[in-house]
């Protein structure tokens, strides 16, 4: 288990949001559950009827290379001309397909992998959640105090934001 304790804080920076779903890489799933990336796939091809689209879908080609170009990943993606790798495009998984996935994948790694991944997928939840709180409660401060805070508050609400326009690499956003 003490590996999976290194991997537990790389999980999060394994999260991916595509299509406007969170999720998970089923490279990256597989090297969690120590396991090769065919042999996953193998299991939930084994058990299609427990994957709907909205629990697991393959890239496009088009995301494929915006993915392998934004986090320079490409040699886990090449093709049959390449230096090995993978020959078929990948498959993620949302937060449900990868709870879905520990009934397919029976054993104690699994289970322990499933329970750190759905605690990050609930960290993020909860940070997101906790970020438009935040920006909530500072604009009802904004209603209350005077003009002399004024600068304060766009100096924060500058800060909360971020830039005008949104930082997207690649067509991905990070959570």
């Amino acid at each position: 288990m003490k590996k999976l304790s290194v991997l537990k804080c790389s999980i999060e920076e394994k999260i991916f949001s595509i299509r406007g779903q969170k999720v998970m890489l089923d490279r990256d799933l597989a090297e969690l559950y120590l396991v090769p990336t065919f042999r996953l796939n193998e299991q939930v091809k084994r058990n299609l009827k427990r994957f709907p689209p909205d629990f697991m879908f393959q890239l496009t080609p088009e995301e494929l290379k915006i993915l392998t170009s934004q986090f320079a990943i490409s040699r886990f993606f090449r093709g049959r001309k390449g230096w090995g790798g993978r020959s078929t495009r990948p498959y993620v998984f949302s937060e449900q397909g990868i709870a879905m996935l520990s009934s397919v994948l029976n054993s104690d790694r699994a289970i322990q992998v499933n329970i750190h991944i759905m605690r990050a997928f609930v960290k993020i939840r909860e940070f997101l959640t906790t970020h438009r709180d935040l920006q909530e409660k500072i604009k009802e401060l904004e209603g209350k105090f005077d003009k002399k805070f004024a600068i304060v508050f766009q100096a924060i609400d500058l800060l909360m934001d971020g830039p005008e326009t949104p930082v997207r690499v690649g067509g991905f956003e990070n959570p």
